[in-house]
């Protein structure tokens, strides 16, 4: 009975070495995968505490018109399936309406783990005006310039009520309310680069993850997106 249960431990091992072995190959063996399929959420999950509260609230993700929409309320994040690691991610996104908040997180790991809502991650802001900011979320990054771009380093931290944010290199990045913004996020190892519309506006070294699931979040402002494209390096 022991050796059978040594074996059936073994055997549990080597299907989830392979299983996590595979979302990995499945990305390096194509050119290139869309993580959204412009039909449905094939692919994703979503996690929205409020919805846990209320079974009448629906959820903040939707597709519309071909597109992938996060509509801003209620808070949370649409997060993919998968694991993924080492890869270039792009995408195209546009507000709405008015200008607001939203972004995309690498590297997303537990859910809830900041504020009851945000998963462990390294958040690339979209916020209007801000597009390339870091926001370390139980995770952290370094840039140069660190004290400049993210203040006093007694500050500094990965939790609440700590400086989590890392400005970007420019906040002129962006295209004109209502046009669509190119952005381009490259998960190297642990540096992360992100460019906004070919141009670099933020690159960081040193992060404490290197691998993870892709989450966009639903936080106050709708935010229609066309391209999810990841490709591997």
């Amino acid at each position: 009975m022991k050796n059978f249960k040594i074996t059936k431990i073994i055997l549990f091992s080597f299907i989830m070495v392979f299983l996590h072995n595979g979302t990995y190959s499945s990305l390096r063996a194509q050119s290139s995968v869309n993580l959204f399929n412009g039909v449905d959420l094939t692919g994703w999950h979503v996690d929205v505490p409020e919805m846990d509260k209320n079974s009448e609230v629906k959820s903040p993700f939707i597709v519309r018109d071909g597109m992938l929409v996060s509509l801003g309320t209620p808070g949370g994040h649409l997060i993919t399936d998968a694991v993924y690691q080492n890869y270039k991610l792009e995408i195209e996104y546009r507000f709405a309406a008015e200008p607001g908040n939203c972004g995309v997180l690498v590297h997303a790991s537990t859910p809830r783990s900041l504020y009851e809502m945000f998963p462990k991650s390294l958040e690339v802001q979209m916020q209007h005006k801000h597009a390339g900011d870091f926001w370390c979320i139980v995770e952290d990054i370094t840039v140069p310039d660190m004290v400049k771009r993210r203040g006093p380093k007694k500050k500094w931290g990965i939790v609440e009520g700590k400086n989590r944010r890392i400005e970007n290199l420019t906040d002129d990045s962006e295209n004109s309310l209502g046009e669509w913004n190119h952005m381009l996020i490259e998960c190297t190892d642990r540096e992360i680069k992100v460019w906004v519309n070919d141009e670099l506006v933020n690159h960081g070294s040193k992060c404490t993850v290197n691998k993870g699931q892709i989450a966009i979040q639903a936080e106050g402002s709708e935010v229609e997106f066309r391209k999810l494209i990841l490709s591997g390096i």
